[in-house]
């Protein structure tokens, strides 16, 4: 946030950007002290904090990176167990919509989003918000790729028919898409190469999938990049992708990948992989 408070800064154009931040959820212990539960208190802090790093006096879209009560992503899909207490969940979820709407009375958020969360989560926001007139949910900011699409049994519905559409991460799953980490080759300075975390989508079955998904582009003289993010931003429940590059020419390629539509038999062959290697992470 600093760097883009800087570069707001230097370049005096944050009326031509659309700007999304978020808060974290529990989970970090570097964060406010390990304090990161997402409450009225914390989203105050973290609301001045972020508009103090980015030198601008509102936020366009503020978002919840994770839910208090944990996720399915981040690999978390084969040992997710939802139990919570779910009359606690709806307070602490009134109680950040009061702050949330106190936030965009100061003028200092304009729309909420949530991020890595469920279709129980999704609904009830929704279902609180319209209840007790207080800000709606504009968007969801969950992973979608080829190779992770729970979005789409899971919430593609809700994204559709009750207008919040996805903000789709890691659409190429951290660059593996590409094909560049393929036989366990790590190219120097790739994100993959250079994290010393785990890479939970780093299998054999992942990586027999990518090359499948790598040949399939390569046999209709397509870039591998390009059909993955095609995929994803010409799904009719997605709003945007989130797209990341080290250079020019990725970033070039990434935004070129928006004027490509996939013909119909690219996307049955997709799906025919995708029967092959369903649920990979």
């Amino acid at each position: 946030e600093t760097i883009i408070g800087n570069w707001f800064a230097s370049r005096l154009n944050r009326d031509k950007i659309i700007l999304a931040s978020k808060i974290t959820g529990p989970g970090l212990a570097w964060v406010r002290g390990g304090d990161s539960v997402i409450n009225k208190k914390n989203i105050l802090l973290a609301v001045e904090g972020s508009l103090k790093r980015l030198q601008t006096d509102y936020i366009d879209l503020y978002q919840l990176h994770w839910p208090n009560r944990g996720s399915y992503h981040f690999g978390q899909i084969w040992g997710f167990s939802p139990k919570f207490d779910a009359q606690a969940e709806e307070d602490n979820f009134l109680e950040v919509l009061h702050t949330m709407q106190m936030l965009i009375q100061e003028g200092k958020i304009r729309h909420i989003g949530l991020s890595n969360e469920t279709a129980w989560g999704v609904t009830k926001w929704l279902q609180l918000a319209e209840k007790n007139n207080l800000p709606r949910i504009a968007s969801i900011q969950n992973e979608y790729s080829l190779l992770c699409r729970h979005f789409e049994p899971d919430l593609s519905e809700i994204a559709i028919h009750e207008d919040c559409g996805l903000l789709a991460w890691s659409p190429l799953a951290r660059g593996m898409l590409s094909g560049k980490y393929l036989k366990g080759a790590r190219p120097e300075g790739a994100r993959i190469t250079i994290e010393t975390r785990p890479e939970h989508r780093v299998l054999a079955k992942t990586d027999a999938a990518i090359k499948q998904y790598v040949e399939l582009a390569a046999h209709y003289q397509i870039d591998a990049c390009q059909m993955a993010l095609s995929f994803v931003h010409n799904q009719p429940f997605v709003s945007a992708t989130l797209i990341g590059a080290t250079n020019m020419a990725q970033l070039k390629s990434n935004i070129d990948s928006l004027t490509l539509s996939l013909p119909e038999e690219i996307l049955v062959e997709i799906d025919n992989v995708r029967r092959e290697y369903p649920m990979l992470y």
